[in-house]
């Protein structure tokens, strides 16, 4: 047994009320030197009037528990260290709630800067110290804020060509000479450049940040983003520079353009200076910026990629003194955006290298390089050559058979990156404003003969941590689970993404509503779904549609029912696995709105029947197909359509009641009466009991949603298990919209031999037959390799379906209490099925990181848990009594903070407050 030094300690976040802000799921340490938080700038920038405080208790003693807590917010740090909250001081609140605490002072005001600190009273009443303190500022909260101009130049300029089918615009230049009167005190930028942008001050970059800002629904809402850039100023002259990119606000395609609702780059920026005298000064972008399109992007496209001539680099651009005088004026142009709100989420980052594993030449002077993994971000390259030489890059996720690139995958995207040398000496080269999907790099045009060091790969996405870890004894399972890990990462891009490689990279909703879930065990990504509800608000239309797919690069508005499902769907998984309210409350009148919409336009005698895709992309009869044409696997679409809305009424049913809307709830849950009744008379056997044509898809949802009758409920199983073993041969038997619900229907009915199956098959279809035929992340098509290339992406994540769900809840046992939030009462229940011996995951909850790895022995079963502070837990020991199990070390009836409650089928069931348990049963 471990030994383990005691302590107790408060950790303190801060998230918005409109969306959760900096790493939601991650605690975030402020140390007083720096006061960073978890090595990231604290938040800056917060543009809701009532940001969300949150705090996590940590202790490695058993039952620790918080019983009340008291909230300081002060205007300065003086103040706070003082013990004066002169903004707000919440007074002692009897709760053991951290997570989701609204701030409740003064109305705070743009460019507040706001101390805070929390002391806590823990189970035995005792007064525990001040936590350290943490910092956030408000951004701009008014229109009136903002004094700046939108700027740029709004047409073709030099070689840009917008009607070809590759559109085709060069970055643009932009810098500004300003001079500062004194020496700067506090300096903070207020930036926004579309499509991307990267800003220098003096010639350094600002910030870290890649592809900024985070995408949004334009001609609503653009992003802007705050810096704090007192360190690169200084008494004097200094030069400001941006360079735009194209991003998808200038369109990757032609067809977007010509629609008029997309516009060439643009800048609105605005830079206040606090002097020493306590004096203001501001500089804004307006027409006596300099602008030039002559740069050395000369293209920049997501699609097509970027091209780079080093040729056409003006040293010192962005320094004092540069002749800017063959440069033209900027233009005051149309605003970007009707209106600009703070960015919600951390940036993209380069967040990994990745090293290549081979090179080889495959004809002459075409070098083709294997990352060792299906990766998103870009390659940096190193070269030393002639002035104008040109170098070329292309991307691939697989080879052809002569290891040549296999191409026909990314269908229109050209997929290059191109460098012209500047000459003289060594050089490197990595784009700024494109992106790809990859693992092999085609390198044409290197001087002399290239090796592994030439290129270096640079592996981007969102900002967030790794909060889960997951292996066990059966390798396919840990293949599979590291091929969902880099797929799910590699589509992260300020959205969920479909894809990273080919022509398309959208925010498809269908791809990830019940998938997010499984993420959130993964990744931290409760800020990034947040920001994606407030995209999918912006969309809807005045009446109530939902697109199918977010931000709406193309009109998409089908009325759908199981793609919009996914606004309802992600908004309750935030509730669920981090505790955070405002979502619900945030987008409850849109999800409202949506529901009635979908009722009044196409409900007819309680049922929708209104589907597009059907339930996509499930197993066709022939691998060289990529649809079934096979009616007996094709499930009715107003089954999906309906079985969806009533799952949806029942979530609105529970939104309801969080917010104390009673009226509300009684009317879902009277229209959901009247959907259960209808769709079971129009679609269930009862003679032979199943749903419509008995597809797994349509019993599974049916008996998932709770729309199958009490006494036909195990027959309607023995269907899906039937479909399952016999007519699919022990292997998936749907797409992606059964496959959310298939392993954990599986198991909760008792068969988690089936899902084990599923879940560890090797040949078609499986997810590890995608790892046999070399698979490093997720394939859009169970046959991936064989199918038409128009849809064989070998990095998506939509059927993954409930996998990973299955994996943290099921085989690790980390659950969510349905009846709680954000863990604050959790389940740990593992399932064991035969052939598994062990299992070890954990999970850093917003509470606290959760833990759990067991063995099977011989003749016991070794179980070690964690509970997190100010949590409890229900936990399933399996077991065939207690008499005779052992927790630490010691008899059960010894064991504190642990009370046995009944024997349930094979598993002991107790009652555990936080800390560590070691078990040992039979």
């Amino acid at each position: 047994m471990r030994k383990k030094r005691h302590f107790l300690s408060v950790l303190l976040f801060v998230l918005t009320g409109l969306f959760l802000f900096s790493c939601q799921n991650c605690w975030n340490r402020v140390t007083t030197s720096s006061f960073k938080v978890n090595g990231r700038v604290a938040p800056k920038g917060i543009d809701t009037p009532q940001p969300i405080l949150s705090w996590r208790v940590e202790s490695n003693k058993r039952g620790i528990a918080q019983t009340a807590y008291r909230i300081l917010v002060a205007s300065s740090r003086d103040l706070l260290e003082d013990d004066r909250g002169d903004l707000w001081d919440s007074g002692m609140v009897l709760s053991s709630e951290t997570v989701g605490i609204p701030y409740d002072g003064k109305t705070l005001v743009s460019r507040q800067s706001c101390w805070w600190k929390v002391k806590i009273w823990d189970q035995d009443g005792k007064e525990l110290s001040w936590s350290k303190p943490a910092f956030w500022s408000m951004g701009l909260l008014n229109p009136g804020d903002w004094s700046a101009q939108w700027i740029g130049l709004d047409r073709p300029v030099g070689t840009d060509n917008v009607t070809d089918q590759h559109t085709r615009v060069s970055a643009r230049m932009l810098r500004k000479e300003i001079v500062l009167s004194q020496k700067v005190k506090n300096a903070t930028l207020y930036v926004c450049g579309l499509g991307l942008f990267e800003y220098y001050i003096n010639g350094k970059k600002v910030g870290k940040e890649v592809l900024s800002p985070a995408l949004s629904e334009f001609g609503k809402r653009a992003y802007y983003v705050t810096h704090d850039v007192t360190e690169y100023l200084s008494k004097g002259d200094n030069t400001l520079g941006v360079i735009l990119g194209n991003g998808r606000y200038c369109p990757v395609r032609p067809e977007n353009m010509e629609s008029g609702r997309f516009g060439f780059p643009k800048l609105i920026q605005q830079l206040e200076v606090e002097y020493v005298d306590g004096s203001v000064q501001t500089f804004i972008s307006d027409e006596s910026w300099k602008i030039t399109a002559d740069g050395p992007i000369v293209s920049n496209n997501e699609f097509d990629g970027e091209e780079y001539d080093a040729t056409k680099e003006m040293d010192g651009w962005n320094e004092n003194g540069f002749d800017d005088s063959s440069w033209l004026s900027a233009e005051r142009v149309q605003a970007g955006a009707a209106k600009l709100s703070a960015q919600p989420t951390p940036p993209i980052r380069v967040m990994e290298t990745v090293c290549p594993v081979s090179v080889r030449e495959v004809s002459p002077g075409v070098h083709i390089y294997d990352m060792g993994q299906n990766m998103v971000g870009w390659v940096r390259l190193k070269v030393k050559g002639q002035r104008g030489e040109r170098i070329k890059l292309r991307f691939a996720e697989t080879l052809q058979s002569d290891s040549s690139l296999y191409l026909a995958n990314m269908r229109s995207a050209l997929v290059t990156d191109t460098y012209t040398l500047r000459g003289g000496g060594p050089e490197s080269y990595e784009p700024r404003f494109t992106y790809h999907g990859f693992r092999y790099v085609e390198l044409t045009g290197y001087p002399g003969k290239p090796d592994l060091s030439t290129i270096e790969g640079k592996v981007v996405y969102d900002e967030m941590p790794t909060t889960g870890t997951f292996e066990t004894s059966n390798p396919v399972l840990n293949t599979v689970y590291r091929n969902a890990y880099w797929g799910i990462k590699g589509n992260y891009r300020s959205i969920p993404t479909d894809c990273p490689q080919r022509d398309e990279r959208m925010g498809w909703l269908g791809d990830r509503a019940v998938g997010s879930i499984g993420e959130s065990f993964v990744f931290g990504n409760g800020v990034l779904y947040a920001k994606w509800l407030g995209d999918i608000r912006d969309a809807q239309s005045e009446e109530g549609s939902v697109p199918d797919l977010v931000p709406t690069q193309y009109w998409n508005y089908t009325d759908n029912v199981t793609w919009p499902a996914a606004y309802l769907v992600v908004g309750d998984m935030i509730y669920r696995q981090f505790g955070d309210m405002t979502v619900i409350r945030n987008h409850y009148d849109s999800y409202r709105k949506w529901i009635l919409y979908m009722r009044d336009r196409y409900m007819k005698d309680g049922i929708i029947a209104r589907d597009i895709y059907g339930d996509w992309c499930m197993p066709p009869e022939r691998q060289d197909l990529i649809h079934s044409g096979d009616p007996a696997r094709k499930t009715d679409g107003a089954i999906l359509s309906t079985t969806y809305y009533y799952h949806l009424l029942s979530l609105m049913q529970k939104f309801a009641g969080l917010l104390d809307k009673q009226e509300d709830s009684v009317q879902y849950r009277l229209l959901a009466d009247t959907v259960y009744q209808a769709y079971n008379a129009a679609y269930l056997n009862p003679d032979q009991p199943g749903y419509g044509n008995n597809t797994a898809t349509a019993n599974l949802l049916s008996l998932a949603f709770g729309l199958v009758p009490e006494e036909h409920r195990d027959a309607v199983f023995e269907r899906i298990v039937d479909k399952t073993m016999n007519d699919f041969g022990g292997h998936i038997s749907t797409g992606l919209v059964g496959a959310q619900w298939m392993m954990r229907t599986l198991t909760a009915n008792g068969r988690e031999d089936i899902a084990y199956r599923l879940a560890t098959n090797t040949d078609y279809p499986s997810w590890g037959y995608m790892a046999e035929k070399g698979a490093t992340t997720i394939w859009e098509l169970w046959n991936g390799d064989t199918a038409d290339p128009a849809m064989n992406s070998g990095n998506h994540v939509m059927l993954l379906g409930d996998l990973v769900i299955w994996f943290y809840e099921d085989l690790a046992g980390i659950k969510n209490d349905p009846e709680s939030a954000g863990f604050k009462h959790i389940i740990m229940k593992p399932c064991l099925p035969e052939g598994l011996n062990r299992v070890k995951a954990s999970y850093n909850s917003v509470r606290g990181p959760i833990e759990s790895e067991w063995e099977k022995q011989e003749d016991r079963f070794i179980w070690n848990i964690t509970i997190p502070a100010n949590t409890t837990a229900t936990v399933y020991v399996p077991s065939i009594g207690v008499d005779r199990m052992l927790e630490s070390g010691k008899r059960i009836a010894k064991s504190e903070h642990l009370t046995f409650v009944r024997m349930e089928g094979r598993y002991a069931v107790f009652e555990a407050g936080s800390g560590h348990y070691e078990f040992v049963s039979q």
